[in-house]
């Protein structure tokens, strides 16, 4: 669970801005507090010294989508320790303000903390008809705002708040450089969608310690250009996991890299930790560590798949992102026999390589690891119809008992009597 909350704020070498003393806030949780936090936050802004913005307990602020820019004359801390609640409706919102609510712009230096709560006041949101859930397909209406989105801030510490209900992402951290997130409790319902606890991309030098995410989403999202990023001590689930990706779509670049994940538990989640890229796209993911992380009833524990597609018409392509340096190191647990604890789908044109997986432990009646490869690169094809020749195979590898440290599987599988070079990967290490 989250730590202990960030202390209030004192007179002593602060100056407090506080938004309905100083400002004119009315702090009940109707009235329309937009105007004072912001104007508190320029003042705060134009401050040499420390300003702290406090909006204080026993209070509700009804806040509408701003954003708070710098840069700033000195550092300025953004104290929540009441409620910060978003408009309800999303017919409220500007129809050209429905990506973002709160907007953290060239804010250097920042802290956002308290013991209060941010409130994002998602359902109506996730009810849209045109949702994909919903049956819809749609874009544009369906829009749906990031609660809390830092853009090109430097040396940006978040601490202490609970956050919950966004319409969509909680946090968005994006260009960023320097970025401390710490004992957040994060929440919004299992079937919430598209609602990721903290996404993370074209920034680096991330540290995300001591936090409790149970979303609809993904728990931790990693996108392209995010370097130096260490993960620990944080709780998932439900949710889908800890991911790196989507990358590649569209025929991107993407390069994620020095990404590591320790101490973790996932729980009660589609996914444990994930790598997942499109085909066509190009970069690399590498120099990632997954360590002693702990599955509780995960599907799928540990994926790499650089077929990801999100419907069944995706066509094949010759180039993707590179995946290579990935290590995996005491990920124990449990997980749902619908499917295998391990799954790795790697490229025929871009294997993945220098994969190690060493003291893992998954408990089932059976173990089974998925393997997906091109036709084409089959090592023998036995009275197989030459037609057969490309497109995508699917299959299982299955021990029984309890997979563990020790286990060893042959470098080549045999289906249907056609042996498939292992993985299609290179440098692939069992300990």
């Amino acid at each position: 669970m989250p730590g202990a909350p960030a202390p209030a704020p004192s007179d002593d070498g602060d100056n407090v801005y506080d938004v309905i003393k100083d400002f004119g806030a009315v702090g009940d949780g109707v009235t329309d507090d937009t105007d004072a936090i912001k104007t508190a936050w320029d003042t705060a802004c134009q401050d040499d010294g420390e300003g702290v913005v406090l909006a204080a307990a026993g209070h509700s602020f009804l806040v509408h989508t701003t954003t708070f820019t710098g840069p700033c004359q000195g550092s300025v801390t953004l104290q929540i320790d009441g409620t910060i609640v978003a408009p309800s409706e999303p017919t409220t919102w500007p129809a050209n303000s429905k990506r973002n609510w709160l907007v953290f712009y060239k804010a250097d230096g920042m802290a956002l903390r308290g013991s209060g709560l941010i409130d994002g006041k998602g359902q109506k949101w996730w009810d849209l008809p045109c949702k994909p859930h919903k049956g819809g397909s749609t874009h544009g209406p369906c829009d749906s705002p990031v609660a809390l989105r830092f853009f090109m801030s430097n040396n940006v510490t978040v601490q202490g708040l609970r956050v919950q209900d966004s319409p969509e992402f909680h946090f968005r951290f994006d260009s960023c450089r320097g970025v401390h997130v710490d004992s957040l409790s994060i929440s919004s319902p299992a079937l919430s969608p598209n609602t990721d606890g903290i996404h993370v991309e074209n920034t680096q030098d991330v540290l995300i310690t001591n936090t409790v995410v149970s979303n609809g989403d993904d728990c931790v999202s990693i996108g392209a250009g995010t370097l130096n990023v260490h993960i620990e001590n944080v709780t998932c689930g439900p949710g889908h996991g800890i991911s790196i990706g989507s990358l590649g779509k569209q025929g991107s670049r993407a390069c994620v890299a020095n990404i590591t994940v320790r101490n973790a538990v996932i729980r009660h989640s589609d996914n444990g930790v994930r790598i997942k890229t499109w085909q066509g796209g190009s970069g690399s993911v590498s120099a990632v560590t997954f360590e002693n992380v702990r599955m509780d009833a995960v599907r799928n524990p540990i994926i790499i798949d650089q077929y990801y597609c999100l419907t069944k018409s995706c066509e094949n392509a010759t180039t993707a992102v590179f995946v290579s340096d990935i290590t995996y190191a005491g990920i124990r647990g449990t997980y749902d026999v619908r499917g295998p604890p391990i799954h790795f789908g790697c490229s025929d044109a871009v294997p993945c390589t220098n994969i190690t997986l060493s003291g893992r432990n998954f408990h089932y009646s059976t173990f089974a690891m998925a393997v997906q490869g091109h036709k084409k690169n089959y090592i023998q094809k036995k009275g197989l119809d030459p037609s057969l020749s490309s497109g995508i195979i699917r299959t299982m590898i299955k021990l029984g008992g309890t997979f563990s440290a020790g286990s060893s599987i042959v470098p080549r599988i045999s289906v249907n009597n056609v042996f498939i070079d292992y993985l299609l990967m290179t440098n692939f290490v069992f300990r």
